[in-house]
């Protein structure tokens, strides 16, 4: 247990120097807009995949800001490749934008950065789900998480708030147990889960 506890020290600290180092923040600072960490990252249960998420909030919301910041964070020559979904006319209410860096050690990391409208459902839903789970979590609970985390498989999809859920409400402890609670738990969607 200690090994994947430092593991997943290291992996965050590497994670907040991403940060640091491509100035993400920053630059949509720069645009007017609020960002706010989500996600693994935010809750301390990050540990296998390098991946950060932020949502963000301008008003008003501008489709010209958001090319404006992700091209100042595209400046930086370790982002590699970004992509770009239009979901202003989806449920979502969202620009997503992904930012791939690599570190200096060859690792890629991904950067989710949605820019949301403020009518979207979703305004601040994130936030309080990452809170929320921060202040039930138990060392047990925080254990049992990151424990199953690093038991799945590279390349395999599992959302972490399906795990999230597995354990603090439903008691699973184990990645044997929580293949099976998935298969009677099947989620393909967005997962409106808050503890």
């Amino acid at each position: 247990m200690e090994d994947i506890l430092k593991t997943a020290e290291r992996r965050q600290k590497e994670a907040w120097s991403v940060i640091e180092k491509t100035n993400v923040t920053d630059h949509w600072s720069s645009i007017g807009a609020t960002i706010n960490l989500v996600g693994s990252l935010k809750t301390g249960l990050l540990i296998n995949n390098r991946d950060i998420d932020f949502h963000i909030y301008t008003t008003p919301f501008k489709l010209s800001d958001s090319f404006l910041a992700v091209s100042r964070l595209s400046e930086n020559k370790r982002i590699k490749t970004v992509s770009y979904a239009n979901l202003l006319e989806a449920e979502d209410k969202c620009i997503e934008w992904h930012a791939f860096y690599d570190d200096p050690d060859g690792n890629s990391w991904q950067i989710d950065m949605i820019h949301i409208l403020n009518d979207s459902p979703y305004v601040g839903y994130f936030e309080n789900v990452a809170e929320r789970i921060s202040e039930v979590l138990t060392e047990e609970t925080r254990g049992a998480i990151l424990r199953i985390k690093s038991a799945i498989p590279m390349g395999q999809k599992v959302m972490s708030i399906q795990i999230y859920k597995a354990v603090i409400e439903d008691g699973i402890r184990n990645i044997e147990a929580f293949w099976q609670w998935k298969k009677q738990n099947p989620n393909e969607g967005v997962l409106t889960w808050v503890p």
